[in-house]
């Protein structure tokens, strides 16, 4: 959560910056940057809802296929730990993705 915290606010002003300048005549490069704003968007939602559908069902069948999971599911450590495992996965994408145009964008300079 906390490189997820860093990475966004850097990601976020240099796109900006990027937006700021370049509004009235886009170069290519700002071109692809903006196109690939929105297209990483609408992927990395469907991942994120996948992943935790995926999770959601994992812990469904854990819960089916054991004798003691019943009860253990009752227990609120166990509902937590699993409530926070969905929710880890459908942050997952999102993160790889920040973090990833964190370390990309650091290397280009704004200007």
């Amino acid at each position: 959560m906390a490189e997820l915290a860093l990475a966004t606010p850097l990601v976020m002003g240099h796109r900006l910056t990027r937006l700021a300048l370049g509004s009235a005549s886009p170069t290519l490069r700002d071109r692809k940057e903006f196109h690939l704003m929105g297209a990483e968007k609408i992927a990395a939602y469907y991942e994120s809802w996948n992943a935790m559908w995926v999770a959601l069902f994992r812990a469904n069948m854990g819960l089916v296929l054991s004798p003691f999971a019943f009860f253990q599911f009752w227990s609120s450590s166990h509902r937590r730990r699993v409530g926070l495992g969905i929710l880890g996965a459908g942050l997952a994408p999102i993160h790889r993705r920040a973090t990833a145009n964190a370390r990309r964008l650091r290397r280009r300079p704004v200007l």
